[in-house]
């Protein structure tokens, strides 16, 4: 049964004021008991809408995890939850609070710019106190990852779809020795066949094993650890955040010649994205192929200011296979599986990324499609980690964070978002 868009309004705000552990929030109760990241940022564009100042104390907060070096983890480890695997000592990270050792995707600056500029004379003095620390962040992306103009990722949870199929190729090269027993939290609460399988998390743990042992240096990694990807959805959201932290620069009178360079670099690197297939991929930096994957975050290129036409052509067709939004992998594909988390599986936020781009770019319609369809699949079925594109179904983790967030700032018909 439908529920009202005022009371969906309510409920909203109430999930990020329950999933709020004083500073931060976490993306559900229970099975993501930490700050995550980029979750973190959708919570504070969602607070945003209602209440500005739990907003920017989620930015501050999120940033008391960035390292010396200027990366910014893709967890914070702010207080124990017994029974979280892999917790902090498990990745070995020797600094409080404790953090894991690698990060993802920097949606920061351009959700940061948003807030900001919803109320500038009270964040103001905020945006000073962050911006730079973005830029050291952004740098930190440009000296360790970017290659060739793509961004590259060390571990597949560092691109937030864990377990998409871009991976795949790349995974197989990762030996599963010495990864030995564990308890995985995951499947104890939500159904084990919406989740990435046993055979993926061993390798997961393999590659935090790795990096660990190598004391997270960067080099060391980016020698010899089997997996190095460039991934289409980071160079992407890189990309458009580095766009948006120009426009942040220019309003606070910094020098902005650094952050050009970055933006030309980039755009120039989107290209060596293009597979000759017909789409926006992934690439194995090991073995230099592409990975063969047309995913959600191929279609990421009007969200990074990229105009494209044959992607345009891609998104029609799925959007007619499909009846709620973008799946995070093409439905025409035999891999598809719309309930297996980022193998299929529609998913609120990145309809809303999809969209933003496409309305900018000024393709309305498509934009206003992803919208509806995302506000009727939150209507319907509640405020849910993904769902089925196919039927709609629920699934992962209910009265979900960054769900929530988007209702009230984008899809929601009184969104007070600035896109």
């Amino acid at each position: 049964m439908a529920i009202s868009d005022d009371k969906l309004d309510r409920l909203a705000r109430r999930i990020l004021r329950q999933n709020d552990r004083g500073g931060y929030t976490v993306p559900t109760a229970g099975l993501y008991p930490y700050q995550w990241n980029w979750d973190s940022c959708f919570a504070a564009w969602g607070f945003s809408s209602f209440d500005v100042k739990r907003a920017w104390f989620e930015i501050h907060t999120l940033f008391t995890g960035q390292w010396d070096t200027g990366m910014v983890p893709h967890i914070i480890f702010h207080k124990r939850a017994d029974g979280y695997f892999p917790g902090p000592d498990v990745w070995g990270v020797d600094r409080v609070p404790h953090t894991s050792g690698i990060t993802q995707p920097p949606v920061a600056a351009t959700l940061i710019r948003s807030i900001y500029e919803q109320d500038k004379r009270y964040g103001r003095v905020h945006m000073e106190l962050i911006y730079g620390r973005l830029v050291s962040w952004h740098r930190w992306f440009m000296k360790n990852r970017v290659e060739r103009g793509m961004v590259a990722i060390t571990h597949p949870w560092e691109s937030g779809r864990d377990n998409a199929v871009d991976w795949d190729s790349a995974m197989a090269a990762v030996s599963t020795e010495g990864v030995g027993d564990y308890t995985r939290r995951d499947t104890s609460h939500v159904d084990p066949s919406m989740r990435p399988k046993k055979e993926d998390y061993d390798r997961y743990l393999k590659m935090v094993y790795y990096g660990r042992d190598s004391g997270w240096d960067e080099e060391k990694i980016r020698e010899g650890s089997p997996f190095r990807v460039a991934d289409v959805g980071m160079t992407f959201i890189f990309l458009r955040a580095c766009r948006d932290l120009l426009q942040i620069a220019m309003d606070l009178d910094h020098l902005t010649p650094e952050i050009e360079s970055w933006i030309a670099e980039l755009e120039e690197g989107v290209r060596n994205h293009w597979n000759p297939a017909g789409y926006y991929d992934s690439i194995d930096l090991r073995s230099g192929e592409f990975t063969g994957s047309l995913s959600s975050a191929s279609f990421l290129c009007w969200y990074a200011g990229i105009d494209n036409e044959t992607m345009k052509a891609h998104l029609e067709d799925i959007l007619q296979k499909v009846t709620f939004g973008v799946p995070s992998y093409d439905p025409r594909s035999e891999k598809f599986e719309h309930l297996r988390y980022w193998r299929g599986p529609a998913w609120g936020v990145m309809n809303a990324l999809i969209g933003i781009g496409l309305n900018e770019r000024g393709l309305t319609q498509l934009a206003d499609r992803l919208r509806k369809d995302t506000r009727n699949l939150i209507t319907e079925h509640g405020f849910y980690e993904y769902f089925s594109p196919v039927d709609g179904t629920p699934a992962g983790g209910d009265k979900f964070t960054w769900t929530a967030s988007i209702w009230l700032t984008w899809a929601g018909p009184h969104a007070k978002g600035r896109f």
